[in-house]
C-alpha cells in the first residue's frame, strides 16, 4: 500500500524530518524560502497533506483551486490567521494546529522584550557596538524599572498566564488583566491578578502592556492611535501575538513623538517585511519572530503535526482540529 504523499513547506528540525521521511512520501523545501502562491496551489493539487508555517499565506483563491487533491493542512503552529478558514471549511479541508507545546518558550520572549525594552538593552548593545560608548556616568542610558511595576495582559491564555507568572513571581509586577470572561480562580489568586473591565482600562493601569490575543480581523489594529494615547508615556508594548493586532504606523508615530517610552515587537504586519519607520528608532527592541524558536519547542510542535497527520491517515479523533 503506497504512503500517504506530505508537502512540508519550510524546513524543520532534523529529528521530525526524519520520522517524516520513515512514514510519507515527503517532498521537502530544502532551499527553505518563502513559497509562491503557485507553488501552494501546486501542492495543494499532488499532495494528500501539506503542512504550512505562518509564513504561507494559504489565501481562498489558493484554497480554492482546481484538482485538488490535498485534504488536511497539518500547520506548523499554534496560530492559523494565515489561513483562509472559512474557505478550507468549504472545499472540506481539515486543518490542524500545534497548541500547548510552545508556551514557556513564547513567555520567554516576550519577557526578554519586556526587559529589553525597561532597560534599553537593544540601544545600548547597538552603542557598544558602534565604539560610541564613552564610559559609565550617573545619568547614562536611564531606564524603567520592571520590578514592581504593572503589568497588563490582553488575552490570558496559556502564554499569558505563563509570562504572569514569571513577571509576578520573578519580578514582583502587579498583574493585571482582559479577557471576555475572568479567569479561573486558583490562577489569579496565584498572581494576584485583577480583571480589568475593559482594554481601555487595562492600559490606563498598565507600565508594560502584553499582546496575547489571537490575529484575525476581529483584532487588527487593537492596538491602534486611539488606544496608544490611553497608555502612560512611561509606558513600553510588548507583542508576540499577532503582527496586525498592532497599527504599525500609529505605534511609530507614538514612540517618535514619545507618547508611550518604548516597545518590543517579535511579531509584524505583513512579515518578514518590517516597516521601516520602526529602523530608525532607539526605542524599539525588534526580534524576527523567535517566540517558539528553541530546539526543544520546534521539534515538539513538528512531533504535534506528526501526531494529528498520524490520527487523521488513521482515521482516529483530531486532538488539535482548528474545527
Amino acid at each position: 500500500m503506497s504512503k500517504p504523499k506530505v508537502f512540508v513547506t519550510r524546513r524543520w528540525p532534523a529529528l521530525v524530518e526524519e520520522k517524516l521521511k520513515a512514514l510519507y512520501e515527503v517532498t521537502l523545501n530544502t532551499d527553505d524560502r518563502l513559497l509562491t502562491a503557485g507553488e501552494l496551489k501546486f501542492a495543494l493539487q499532488n499532495y494528500d497533506a501539506v503542512c504550512p508555517t505562518v509564513c504561507d499565506a494559504l489565501s481562498a483563491d489558493i484554497i480554492n483551486v482546481d484538482n485538488k487533491r490535498c485534504k488536511i493542512l497539518g500547520n506548523f503552529g499554534v496560530g492559523y490567521n494565515h489561513i483562509d478558514i472559512n474557505a478550507a471549511k468549504r472545499q472540506g479541508l481539515v486543518v490542524t494546529n500545534t497548541p500547548g507545546v510552545l508556551t514557556h518558550s513564547t513567555a520567554d520572549i516576550a519577557m526578554t522584550l519586556l526587559l529589553m525594552s525597561a532597560r534599553r538593552g537593544a540601544e545600548g548593545d547597538r552603542l557598544v557596538r558602534a565604539k560610541q560608548w564613552q564610559g559609565w556616568c550617573p545619568t547614562h542610558m536611564l531606564s524603567s524599572d520592571v520590578t514592581g511595576a504593572t503589568l497588563g495582559l490582553i488575552g490570558f491564555g496559556r502564554i499569558a498566564q505563563a509570562m504572569a507568572k514569571k513577571a509576578h513571581h520573578g519580578f514582583g509586577m502587579k498583574i493585571v488583566y482582559f479577557k471576555p470572561s475572568p479567569a479561573d480562580e486558583y490562577v489569579t489568586d496565584d498572581l494576584k491578578a485583577t480583571r480589568c473591565n475593559s482594554i481601555e482600562e487595562l492600559l490606563q493601569l498598565s507600565d508594560f502592556v502584553s499582546l496575547h490575543c489571537p490575529g484575525g480581523d476581529a483584532t487588527r489594529h487593537l492596538i491602534n492611535a486611539g488606544m496608544l494615547k490611553l497608555m502612560k508615556p512611561s509606558a513600553h508594548l510588548i507583542n508576540t501575538a499577532r503582527g496586525d493586532v498592532v497599527d504599525s504606523v500609529a505605534l511609530i508615530a507614538a514612540l517618535k513623538n514619545n507618547k508611550i517610552a518604548g516597545a518590543g515587537l517579535d511579531v509584524y504586519e505583513g512579515e518578514p517585511d518590517v516597516h521601516e519607520g520602526f529602523l530608525a528608532l532607539n526605542n524599539v527592541t525588534l526580534l524576527p519572530h523567535l517566540g517558539s524558536a528553541t530546539l526543544g519547542t520546534r521539534t515538539a510542535m513538528g512531533e504535534k503535526v506528526l501526531a494529528n497527520l498520524a490520527a487523521f491517515f488513521a482515521g482516529d479523533h483530531l486532538l488539535d482540529q482548528v474545527f
